[in-house]
């Protein structure tokens, strides 16, 4: 049982006198909900009350769970054609276009120390319907990125498989309906349940079990990096910059999906012991160790194997272990990471899908059942279960496609608003404590806003036609349920706007 470590909310001082309420036909859907509100509701749910568990370490490896997956073990098989031996810059690019979102997650992390991430960034800042469209862009972010990351676990896990004992799992049984012959993805639904049971668990259990997987897939790329050193040519880092600067950009912008993650941390607001304090400095260090690693990672892969051997093939860091060793260990070995990175990321994604929810439910904008809270284990059960049983599903039946693509935009979405955010609230609450503060402001969050638009840009029209699929169905749940059932929609006299 969790019993926790009991913290008092961020020191804040409330405000007792009354605010006018935004008036006319559109003001409910402009109605923000005050910081102190925000953050004396933190962790009140329905019977219960998460649990302040959580400090820096824990928030630091969650972050990483997400963000250190499936990318860099085959994300080098698409940018390194685009930029040659230069995809190490391109890494290093896509590492400073997410810093300028991460600066802003990490001051709005500290300022408003809440679960809900980006959706209660904008309900302070912007109002009700762009907290909804935050959220909604949450889910696709966080629950269908779920059900994609567990779709491929399947991939590495009969890699790993046949490595060891020569069998893999059936087709019929490794892949959704339509694709090579599957009918059911067992080991995605597999690997789902396997993180609802940890997050069941509570905080601090499945942060536990994270920091392990988190050590474990580290440990498999810096065995990479050993056992690749060593066939290393300084030839192949020769042209270094084939395709110029243009093709280190367009490797950049593939590579900045690899980055989407860092923002886990800022779901755990109300579970952190001190989160004003220890929120942003998780974001800001996941942000450079997984950088660091990347680009280690990038430079070991490149001199290892000519860069124009990517274009023939995936050329997957375990094709390069077999190349420089001859031996199958080694490839083996790094299935073994890739697995326990897939799960890692699942397990994380998910736990900030429920968190974000949770949130949402308390403000009544999603039913009550995702705020309930289990007074055992201090953590949102049905809640869990639900999101489970539906991202479970999901990838075990359905071919994602271009909605799994549509992630991204989502994603990009969302960080663009956090950049607006912080703007916002300084402007607004000048003098509120902030634990981090963005440097430069407000050029630096312009710039974030301006290159998740860049980001957007670039991406294909299915892709936009999913997304805005996925924000009509959004909209109609919101004008249909959410707008009359929001806590601030009653008659209480309770400031609805600052």
């Amino acid at each position: 049982m969790d019993h926790g470590t009991a913290a008092a909310p961020p020191d804040t001082t409330p405000q007792h006198h009354p605010v006018p309420r935004p008036t006319g036909p559109l003001a409910s859907l402009t109605r923000r909900k005050p910081v102190e509100r925000l953050v004396a509701e933190s962790g009140q749910g329905e019977g219960g009350q998460l649990r302040r568990t959580l400090g820096m370490w824990q928030l630091t490896m969650i972050s990483i769970g997400a963000t250190l997956g499936t990318g860099i073990f085959v994300v080098l098989g698409e940018a390194v054609p685009k930029a040659g031996p230069a995809v190490v810059i391109s890494f290093v690019v896509a590492g400073l276009t997410a810093l300028f979102s991460a600066l802003s997650y990490a001051e709005l992390a500290g300022s408003i120390p809440v679960s809900g991430s980006s959706y209660s960034y904008a309900y302070a800042t912007m109002g009700e319907l762009v907290a909804w469209v935050c959220g909604w862009c949450l889910m696709l972010e966080y629950g269908v990125s779920v059900a994609a990351v567990a779709v491929g676990w399947g991939e590495y896990l009969n890699e790993l498989l046949d490595g060891t004992i020569g069998a893999t799992i059936p087709a019929a049984l490794a892949g959704p309906p339509g694709s090579g012959g599957g009918v059911f993805n067992l080991p995605a639904l597999l690997v789902v349940l396997i993180a609802m049971a940890l997050l069941l668990g509570g905080a601090r259990e499945s942060a536990r079990a994270n920091t392990v997987m988190v050590v474990v897939k580290t440990a498999a790329l810096l065995l990479f990096c050993a056992v690749a050193f060593t066939g290393i040519k300084a030839g192949n880092y020769t042209p270094f910059m084939p395709l110029g600067m243009a093709g280190v950009s367009a490797a950049g912008a593939t590579l900045f999906f690899s980055y989407i993650g860092f923002d886990a941390a800022s779901t755990a607001g109300e579970e952190a012991k001190n989160p004003q304090r220890d929120m942003p400095r998780a974001i800001m260090l996941s942000l450079g160790i997984v950088t660091a690693l990347y680009c280690l990672v990038a430079v070991v892969a490149v001199g290892a194997s000519p860069w124009k051997d990517f274009a023939d093939s995936e050329a997957g860091l375990s094709a390069i272990l077999q190349d420089v060793t001859g031996q199958n260990i080694w490839a083996v070995l790094l299935a073994v990471g890739a697995v326990v990175a897939i799960a890692s990321v699942v397990l994380t994604v998910l736990y900030g899908q429920t968190r974000i929810l949770f949130t949402m439910s308390r403000d009544g904008l999603v039913p009550k059942v995702f705020s309930k809270v289990d007074p055992r284990t201090g953590s949102p059960r049905a809640n869990t279960v639900i999101v489970s049983a539906f991202c479970g599903l999901l990838a075990a039946f359905v071919p994602l496609g271009e909605l799994a693509d549509a992630t991204s935009i989502g994603t990009l979405f969302a960080f663009g608003l956090v950049n607006i955010a912080v703007i916002v609230l300084r402007r607004s609450r000048p003098d509120m404590k902030r634990g981090f503060r963005v440097p430069f402001s407000p050029v630096t969050p312009l710039i974030g806003f301006g290159l998740c638009v860049w980001m957007t840009a670039s991406l294909e029209p299915v892709t936009w036609v999913a997304f805005l699929g996925w924000m009509a169905v959004g909209l109609v749940i919101y004008f249909t349920y959410s707008r009359r059932r929001s806590t601030l929609a009653s008659a209480d006299p309770a400031p609805t706007q600052q």
